[in-house]
C-alpha cells in the first residue's frame, strides 16, 4: 500500500515524499482513512509506530478544504487543537505539522510552558489554524484571553496515558469544556487504564478503536538484559559498560532530577561526554542537550521520565534503566526509544536486590523472562571501596 492509496491530496503526498517515506505504517494505513471520513478514533499505539503522521496528515487534509489565504487574523481561527503531555513532544508534533503542511496555506503554532508567553501571544494574534500545546500553558492563554477555542473542529489528545501519569486529566477536562460539542476527537494512548477509558467516554462519540500492537507489549527487535548490581556501585558499573562495551549513543533513565544531574556529572568525571535532561532544566537547556545527543556531540543523555515519551531519536541503539521504574508500563515507554522501525535495539537494566519486585512485575507484564548476567567484579559483594582498590595500578 502507498500513501496515495489512502486518499491523501497531492500537496500532502509531495510533503510525505519530501520526508523520504514511501510506505505507510500499519497505524497510518488504519487511521488515516477513518480520520478523513470524520470518525472519532481511540488509537492504541506506542511511540515509534508512525502515530504522529496518522493524525497530522488527515487533520491537515480536512483543514485544507477550507484553507484561507487572507492576511486577516480573524480569517484564521484555531480549527485544530493537539494536546501533548510534554514540551519535547509538543515541539516534535509541531515539526511534523510544519513538515507535512508546507505545501498548504495553513498556519500553526506551538505553545508550552517554561518560556516567555509574549512571543506565543504575538504569534497567536496573527491567526493560526493548528495549535499544538501542553495543557498547563494552554490554560494560561485561555485565562489571559489570548486564545479562542470556540471554533475548534478537530481535537487530538496524544499520549493520554502519560497525561494521566503527570496529573493532567483535570486540566484536560477543563479544556474539553471550552470546546464546541460538535467536533471530531482523536485519542491516542500506549495503554488503556480505566481512567483513560472514562476520559474517552466523555470526549469521543462512537469511536473507531484502532490498535496496532497488543497492549503493553514491547518490540520484538529489542534485546533485553539485566545486570544484577548493588545500588552503591551502579554508577561505577554504568561507566564500566560505557567504556568497555561498544555503546556509542545511550539514553539513560533515572528516577529523580537530582540523581539525573549527579549521574551526568559522574560520567563526565569518568571521561565520558554526557548531559542531563529533566524538568528543572529550562527549555533552551533541554533543547540544546537533546540536539547535542542527536548530533553525536555527547555520547550519553541522562533523563528522568519527563523524557520517556516523545523523544524522537532515529536509530537509537541502546537504552539503560539505571533504576527500574515503579510502574512497569513505564519500562515499556522508556525502552520504546530503541528498536524502532524494525531496527535492532538494546535495553539494559541495572537492578539492585531491592528492585527484584519491580523486575518481576515488568517481566509479568511483557510476558518475558529477561536474561540476567553479573558483570565480573560488580557482583552482590562489590562495594565502591573494593572497586577503587581494584582500579589502583600495582606498585
Amino acid at each position: 500500500m502507498s500513501f496515495a492509496d489512502l486518499g491523501l491530496i497531492p500537496e500532502l503526498l509531495r510533503a510525505v515524499d519530501d520526508s523520504g517515506y514511501t510506505e505507510p505504517t500499519p497505524i497510518q494505513q488504519q487511521a488515516i482513512p477513518v480520520v478523513l471520513a470524520g470518525q472519532d478514533v481511540m488509537g492504541g499505539a506506542q511511540t515509534g509506530t508512525g502515530k504522529t503522521a496518522s493524525f497530522t496528515l488527515p487533520l491537515l487534509q480536512k483543514l485544507s478544504r477550507w484553507a484561507n489565504t487572507s492576511a486577516s487574523p480573524a480569517r484564521h481561527p484555531v480549527r485544530a487543537l493537539i494536546l501533548t503531555p510534554t514540551r519535547e513532544l509538543a515541539m516534535q508534533v509541531y515539526e511534523s505539522v510544519q513538515s507535512y503542511g508546507k505545501h498548504l496555506p495553513l498556519r500553526a503554532s506551538c505553545i508550552y510552558g517554561g518560556v516567555d508567553m509574549n512571543p506565543q501571544i504575538a504569534e497567536l494574534r496573527t491567526g493560526v489554524e493548528v495549535v499544538v500545546a501542553t495543557p498547563g500553558r494552554l490554560l494560561d492563554h485561555v485565562q489571559q484571553r489570548t486564545i479562542n477555542l470556540g471554533q475548534v473542529e478537530i481535537l487530538v489528545l496524544d499520549e493520554a496515558d502519560r497525561m494521566l501519569d503527570m496529573g493532567f486529566i483535570p486540566d484536560i477536562r477543563r479544556i474539553l469544556a471550552l470546546l464546541p460539542a460538535q467536533r471530531q476527537s482523536l485519542l491516542f494512548s500506549a495503554t488503556f487504564s480505566e481512567e483513560i477509558k472514562k476520559l474517552a467516554d466523555t470526549m469521543l462519540r462512537s469511536p473507531q478503536l484502532i490498535e496496532v500492537a497488543r497492549r503493553n507489549t514491547v518490540s520484538e527487535t529489542i534485546k533485553h538484559m539485566v545486570h544484577p548490581v548493588p545500588t552503591a556501585v551502579k554508577r561505577e558499573l554504568l561507566a564500566h559498560l560505557l567504556t568497555n562495551e561498544n555503546l556509542n549513543q545511550v539514553l539513560v533513565f533515572v528516577s529523580t532530577k537530582f540523581g539525573c544531574s549527579r549521574l551526568a556529572r559522574h560520567l563526565e568525571r569518568e571521561g565520558l561526554t554526557a548531559d542531563a535532561i529533566h524538568g528543572d532544566k529550562n527549555q533552551q537547556q533541554r533543547t540544546e542537550a537533546l540536539e547535542k545527543f542527536k548530533n553525536g556531540d555527547i555520547r550519553v543523555l541522562v533523563a528522568t521520565d519527563v523524557a520517556a515519551r516523545g523523544l524522537d531519536i532515529d536509530d537509537l541503539p541502546c537504552v539503560v534503566n539505571f533504576e527500574l521504574p515503579p510502574n512497569p508500563e513505564d519500562y515499556v515507554h522508556r525502552i520504546g526509544r530503541t528498536g524502532r522501525a524494525g531496527k535492532q535495539g538494546y535495553a539494559i537494566s541495572l537492578v539492585a536486590p531491592e528492585e527484584s519486585q519491580r523486575l518481576g512485575a515488568i517481566e509479568r507484564m511483557i510476558k518475558l523472562k529477561i536474561t540476567q548476567e553479573v558483570v565480573p567484579g560488580f557482583g552482590t559483594d562489590a562495594t565502591p571501596e573494593t572497586l577503587r582498590r581494584n582500579r589502583r595500578p600495582p606498585r
